[in-house]
């Protein structure tokens, strides 16, 4: 079975049962007390609780989605059989039960039977049911058992946990939880440990694979950590998209599935190894790729804090494994371009970004490369040292001189050393870059935003070069079309820099017609106004920003308009200085246009 046909079958089976889908929220949550959407469950988290009306905000009591998550959490466990960064969730809700639409138990349970037996044809006699066992002044889920009795699990294929195993609390510390009964497929005998009590949740072995949580949501744990019950009776499940991928495709693991082998046979030609020779490499690009795409699809961008430092730690290891790998120059943009092809039909948001996500990259790797390099000379100079004193320690001194002098992270530091069989010492290192963070983040509140000049700059042919930046983006947007984007600039006393997106160089007549709208806007004298308002507010209006910024909550945006009839030219959030009007400029000219990297072009021009 392909992933899609999965996909889809899922969707319309509960779409027949009445269930309405509901597209897949965004990989930032709506809750700014977590990182990313790590569960299906996240975006219905108020209507769980009660908090709101699950009718009013979604029209049906009864859901079913597909939800993109990602959990951060895995990084350094990416390259075995079965850890991912970016996944897919497929879930079922019922919110609330009652006559005409909501079910509890039996009809969950009864559910996952039929689509996995009837609909995916999995054998029932190799089904395994896990239940709470009771704990914590909660009961045993006695009715449970009985369910899956009635449909045909025997007694001696059920079995209790307690709290860590059957009993599903809140993404954040409060909120709607219970207890769960999870659905286990049996692999065979070849795959176990040939213990005694070998079963599902056994520690030593991957015979029986956890596939579908069935949560049976009744209690709301409060900031005191106490369980109260729900005014409502909700049933929330998940099952782990690429793992079940690898159950029905009999394979050890989901890279070994349509999911991954695209990608995998793509490095295969651009490298000289083979995936049986470096399974761990190919799986960690292939994951980290597939990730950063639509990271960077939700214009996240690489850097040392929150989100960013996420995504700039999945692209730094990615592209040192490529050089293990040996792949040719530009190895991503294949890899981004098969992403996008597997996906854009599910999340078509993807294949807008695809020139932001190419640049983004390319731009990062253009960073790393060199630190990489750099830094791994510097890992091997240390550990010859320490090896010379007998030690096999890197110690959080030389770790975090690493980190700070070189750019090297401290997960690749440690990748480095387990392959030599040493060890870091993360205690200092971690002591000190939480300070470095801290200064990082006074930094970031203390920065001015814009074209790298800050406001109070006396210097007037920067300040003019600023407002001459404005009117170029906004030209080239109007002669080369809405696909030009703001990728980079720099201003010195002498001329303005501005790179943007496009995929070709511009004619001797595109840039004609660029010069000649700005100096027609020149000479027309334009005013520019200066406003402060709500970053909301700014994007509302219109107001053009630099996808790499990272905005206060209050901007300043700077507006370059005829007075006379009104016309807006140019619009942008930015932290100054500019002219108050454009007839200062005197003229325009562009001097110089080259490639900045992979559809990235850059412009230099002069204001006389």
């Amino acid at each position: 079975m392909k992933s899609s046909d999965l996909r889809k079958n899922f969707l319309n089976f509960f779409k027949n049962k009445n269930h309405k889908i509901i597209p897949s929220s965004p990989l930032i949550p709506a809750d700014s007390t977590v990182l990313f959407n790590s569960a299906g469950m996240q975006q219905f988290n108020t209507v769980l609780s009660g908090e709101e009306d699950v009718v009013k905000k979604f029209g049906s009591r009864v859901l079913t989605s597909c939800q993109k998550c990602f959990r951060s959490n895995d990084i350094e466990e990416v390259g075995d059989d079965t850890h991912n960064t970016f996944f897919e969730m497929l879930g079922n809700w019922s919110v609330g039960k009652d006559d005409q639409q909501g079910y509890f138990k039996e009809k969950a349970i009864e559910y996952a039977l039929e689509f996995f037996c009837d609909v995916l044809g999995l054998e029932k006699d190799r089904i395994w049911a896990t239940i709470f066992k009771g704990e914590k002044n909660i009961p045993k889920d006695e009715e449970s058992i009985k369910i899956w009795q009635k449909n045909g699990i025997p007694k001696e294929r059920i079995i209790e946990f307690g709290m860590e195993d059957n009993f599903w609390g809140p993404v954040t510390d409060i909120g709607p939880c219970g207890p769960c009964s999870e659905i286990h497929y049996d692999r065979g005998e070849e795959f176990g440990c040939g213990g005694k009590n070998c079963g599902p949740n056994c520690p030593n072995c991957q015979r029986f694979v956890e596939l579908w949580n069935l949560v049976f949501m009744e209690y709301n744990k409060n900031k005191d950590s106490r369980y109260v019950k729900l005014s409502q009776k909700n049933v929330d499940t998940g099952i782990g998209f690429e793992r079940l991928m690898a159950i029905l495709e009999n394979k050890n693991s989901a890279y070994e599935t349509d999911l991954f082998l695209p990608l995998i046979q793509i490095m295969e030609v651009l490298g000289d190894k083979k995936y049986k020779d470096a399974k761990k490499s190919f799986r960690i690009i292939a994951d980290h790729i597939r990730g950063a795409v639509f990271l960077i699809t939700e214009s996240i961008i690489p850097s040392n804090l929150s989100r960013g430092y996420i995504l700039r730690r999945i692209l730094r290891k990615s592209i040192r494994h490529a050089e293990i790998l040996n792949l040719k120059k530009y190895w991503y943009i294949d890899l981004i371009k098969k992403v996008i092809n597997m996906y854009e039909e599910v999340y078509p948001e993807i294949k807008d970004k695809e020139t932001d996500i190419i640049t983004v990259i390319q731009n990062e790797e253009e960073k790393f490369e060199k630190t990489l390099k750099k830094g791994i000379i510097k890992f091997n100079q240390i550990k010859k040292l320490n090896s010379e004193k007998g030690s096999n320690i890197i110690t959080g001194v030389q770790a975090f001189d690493l980190y700070q002098s070189y750019g090297l992270p401290i997960d690749i530091t440690e990748e480095l050393a387990k392959e030599i069989n040493f060890k870091v010492d993360t205690k200092w290192y971690l002591k000190k870059f939480v300070e470095h963070q801290k200064i990082s983040r006074a930094g970031v509140k203390n920065k001015f935003g814009g074209h790298g000049v800050k406001e109070d700059n006396s210097d007037p042919q920067i300040v003019k070069l600023h407002t001459a930046t404005h009117l170029l983006q906004s030209a080239l947007i109007k002669v080369l079309g809405d696909k030009v984007k703001q990728m980079g600039s720099n201003i010195n006393s002498e001329r303005l820099r501005f790179d943007f997106s496009f995929d070709r160089k511009l004619t001797d007549q595109e840039i004609k017609k660029v010069e000649d709208l700005i100096n027609q806007k020149i000479k027309e004298d334009l005013t520019v106004l200066k406003e402060e308002m709500a970053l909301e507010e700014a994007i509302k209006s219109g107001a053009l920003s630099f996808f790499k910024e990272k905005y206060p909550d209050k901007v300043k945006v700077y507006t370059a308009l005829n007075q006379k009839t009104g016309e807006v030219f140019s619009k942008e959030i930015c932290a100054g200085p500019h002219v108050k009007k454009t007839s200062e400029l005197n003229s325009f000219k562009i001097v110089k246009q080259e490639s900045s990297g992979t559809n990235v072009r850059r412009i230099k021009a002069i204001v006389k």
